[in-house]
């Protein structure tokens, strides 16, 4: 390839282009006075002149983010062991307490069979402690009559016997069924004490075996998992025959009839929503109008990394939502600082957008600039104009560039 023949072509080829600028241009450039300034040909011309100025104006702000679930759950067990059966698939719609998940449950029968013979076994135990206390209060009952009749007689012998009304012999004889009688008595109070603190032993055995018992049942029913509320399987991460344990998600669960759209906001404007605000959400992948979504919640801590917040919109109940599916949100009564200019005003070349300003000179020249929303006739300008420029606003298509405009 001959490179000093393609330097040579692109040469001019660059120098033609710059002649066809310039002669595009020439025809828009002024002559210079001796005072450095341009002069102004031609007649001026009469058109209105608006001054530029900030204004509050309502609009709209959209924010985008992510349907989600009210509320959701994650099925996992709370023991170890195999799973036998999974009686659902992602997709299918459950309802509270339905089965999901059935574990190997021999151990806990097992466990739950030895609790049922210990409480059984306890309770029988009691059943003889309460026979064996109540003949012995019955015995005590017996011992402290014959006690008392024995101390009455041995009284009454003893006053006889100070006044030698009766034998010696008599006397000892009554003396020694006191005696006895006491001594019988106070045994009869002895085991009867005994057989009730042995009947509290019981009772505490039996509170235990009860307790047992409970946890029997309660790891029994741990073998089988239901379902926690309303809703549809999103996610499955279990098969027969896989082990479950504490800790391994095994099912999503998302509640179906109760929606989110959690959006973005920036900090310039979440001061300005508020709980309880309204707010159209349109969801792209429906194709449906717009839902009356209503400010839930905004979470008060913001993202270091985006400065913005993340603010809740509840949604109307929908069978078509789903989680995960893109979602817009536009916040309406949202009053901004805004510079706007006619729609009369803007003047299109191609694919250049601007306006003529007029300077103080009375001399209009054609600023470009960058539009923003319409608020009714008047257009929002986000770049190109200064808040006091003047701008044609009427006569638009009678105005050039370098032209003389009277207000």
């Amino acid at each position: 390839m001959n490179w000093s023949v393609q330097f040579g072509a692109m040469k001019t080829l660059v120098r033609t282009s710059v002649f066809l600028l310039a002669a595009l241009l020439l025809p828009h450039c002024h002559r210079t006075g001796s005072e450095g300034q341009a002069e102004v040909a031609g007649p001026a011309v009469k058109a209105k002149v608006e001054v530029l100025k900030k204004e509050a104006v309502e609009t709209s702000y959209e924010a985008v983010g992510t349907v989600r679930p009210v509320s959701s759950a994650t099925i996992q067990s709370r023991i170890v062991g195999h799973v036998v059966a999974v009686n659902v698939k992602e997709g299918d719609s459950v309802e509270p307490g339905q089965a999901l998940i059935n574990i190997d449950d021999r151990e806990a029968r097992a466990q739950l069979q030895k609790a049922e013979s210990g409480l059984n076994e306890a309770q029988q135990s009691r059943e003889e402690v309460e026979r064996a206390t109540q003949a012995t209060a019955q015995g005590k009952a017996a011992a402290d009559a014959g006690k008392s009749l024995a101390q009455t007689t041995f009284e009454r012998y003893r006053n006889l016997s100070q006044q030698q009304a009766v034998s010696r012999q008599a006397y000892d004889e009554a003396e020694a069924k006191q005696k006895a009688a006491t001594a019988e008595s106070a045994r009869a109070g002895e085991m009867y004490q005994s057989l009730r603190a042995k009947r509290n032993e019981v009772d505490a055995r039996i509170a235990q075996a009860e307790a047992e018992l409970k946890n029997a049942r309660v790891m029994l029913s741990y073998t089988q998992l239901t379902a926690p509320m309303a809703g549809r399987v999103t996610m499955k991460n279990v098969d027969v025959g896989d082990m479950a344990a504490p800790g391994v998600s095994l099912l999503e669960i998302e509640a179906r009839d109760h929606w989110r759209l959690e959006v973005t906001v920036d900090e310039a404007h979440v001061g300005r929503i508020e709980p309880g605000n309204k707010a159209a959400v349109v969801i792209d992948a429906l194709g449906a109008p717009p839902l009356d979504g209503v400010v839930a919640e905004i979470v008060p801590a913001a993202d270091p990394a985006s400065r913005s917040f993340l603010v809740k919109v509840e949604l109307p109940p929908a069978e078509t939502l789903r989680s995960g599916i893109f979602g817009r949100a536009q916040f309406a009564g949202i009053e901004r600082p805004t510079m706007t200019i006619p729609a009369t005003a803007v003047t299109e070349r191609g694919q250049i957008t601007g306006v003529f300003a007029v300077d103080e000179r009375g001399v209009a020249h054609l600023r470009i600039i960058r539009t923003g929303k319409r608020f009714g006739e008047r257009i929002e300008v986000l770049s190109g104009l200064n808040e006091g420029d003047r701008v044609v606003i009427e006569n638009v298509e009678r105005v050039s560039d370098g032209a003389r405009v009277e207000p």
